[in-house]
């Protein structure tokens, strides 16, 4: 997808804000399931059930960025009212009995097929990102309906169905549209062969139907649209914290160090994630990428936020005890995925090579060995060390000594351009 030359400046409107709330209590929901005895099943539904949540605020938050003013309201208030019963029924979908897990997979389905319809409805094809028009997807979702005890193995294959259909199409987006047109033109003569049985010799005319576009996304106001979504998972993470904080009966050393380390935390999470460049990379903020690239690490690098806010918690919970082997491993692998999705993002975009060995990967690797061997720490200290790390990724800005010549030469410029209008 290709952006215009020149975009229009929007912000996310009130319907778009609206729909957002519904992620929260999702994202919250979600975010229990790390709380629970943790074992890998665990982990790999959570990130299932995170990817249905995602993928249909995504299909619709794309809409509504491309329609703009012309969106329809009613698809997306009905896709808000689906999100909700999918959050309600995330503890039938992971510990249900016999058919409760289904109001999840109706729901999600429901959702991803309403999505499809509007998209089809505006004659525009997302071509960098099909999924959110095509319902591939939902498929093994669908099959899981009769098979509940391999629904979980039928729900990865169904968003990994989703994600490489939607990577391998988006590299020929030609392709997308001859056959939307295609598709098209079949509706067309079977409308054509329906009228002229109702209608019999009278001359019957084809329907004056929109040419199939691409859709030319607002990248300013996606940009946006993706970063409230990351407010919404620091929102989460910071109330996991002060929830966890509240439970404690006492107010001691461990729990200060417990709620300072956390916090700083995540305010070093935000400042890499929204304030520092395009997926934690520094003087990264200008480039785009083809959304292929952006979504799936947006869906990663978020995910990651949720389970690092349910360590957070635990940490919170228990602030002077040591973290279990699978609690740690909560925090710090959130952790190692979120700087591994800066990595490879900064690979992928060309940023300097010695950032990626002198920073990317060694926060990486830090992390890595922290979860493996921080048993012995007590949680305020494994979180003390995420701190240390990210301010790593931080100081990058602070001492690229590139970046301080080309400040030194915009200065220069500056003042020689006010002595020159000074003259003149």
């Amino acid at each position: 997808m290709s952006n215009p030359a020149a975009v229009e400046e929007r912000h996310a409107t009130w319907l778009e804000l609206f729909f957002d709330l519904v992620i929260v209590a999702a994202v919250a929901q979600l975010a229990h399931l790390l709380h629970e005895d943790l074992s890998l099943k665990q982990v790999g539904v959570f990130a299932i059930l995170y990817y249905a949540m995602w993928s249909v605020w995504t299909s619709f938050s794309l809409y509504a960025n491309v329609r703009a003013d012309r969106v329809s309201q009613r698809p997306i208030l009905i896709a808000m009212f689906g999100i909700a019963v999918m959050a309600a029924a995330i503890p039938h979908a992971v510990h249900g009995h016999g058919d409760d897990y289904r109001v999840f997979v109706l729901a999600y389905v429901g959702c991803r097929i309403l999505a499809a319809f509007t998209w089809k409805r505006s004659n525009l094809v997302p071509t960098d990102w099909p999924a959110a028009r095509q319902g591939n997807g939902v498929i093994p979702w669908i099959v899981s309906l009769w098979l509940a005890d391999s629904r979980y193995y039928l729900w990865l294959a169904g968003v990994v169905l989703d994600i490489v259909t939607s990577f391998v199409l988006s590299l020929d987006p030609d392709k997308q549209i001859a056959a939307e047109q295609r598709e098209q033109q079949k509706q067309r003569e079977v409308w054509l062969r329906r009228m002229a049985r109702n209608v019999r010799r009278r001359p019957v005319r084809a329907p004056d139907l929109p040419d199939i576009q691409a859709a030319q996304p607002n990248a300013p106001h996606l940009g946006e649209r993706l970063g409230l979504f990351v407010i919404i998972v620091l929102g989460e993470a910071v109330a996991q914290l002060v929830s966890a904080a509240a439970g404690v009966p006492e107010w001691d050393r461990a729990l200060w160090l417990s709620v300072i380390a956390g916090f700083g935390l995540l305010v070093a999470i935000w400042y890499l994630t929204l304030q520092y460049g395009s997926s934690a990379l520094p003087n990264y903020g200008a480039r785009t990428f083809a959304l292929r690239l952006t979504l799936p690490a947006h869906y990663v690098m978020t995910g990651a936020i949720v389970a690092m806010s349910a360590g957070l918690g635990l940490i919170a919970a228990h602030p002077g005890g040591h973290l279990p082997a699978a609690d740690r491993w909560v925090l710090c692998g959130g952790a190692a995925f979120y700087f591994l999705v800066a990595t490879f993002t900064g690979a992928r975009g060309g940023v300097p090579v010695r950032w990626v060995f002198g920073w990317g990967v060694p926060a990486i690797a830090f992390t890595l060995l922290l979860g493996a061997f921080g048993g012995p720490l007590p949680g305020w200290a494994v979180a003390a060390i995420l701190v240390v790390i990210a301010l790593w990724h931080i100081s990058y800005r602070v001492i690229d000594p590139e970046q301080r010549e080309r400040r030194i030469t915009q200065v220069r410029s500056g003042v020689e351009n006010v002595d020159e209008g000074q003259l003149s």
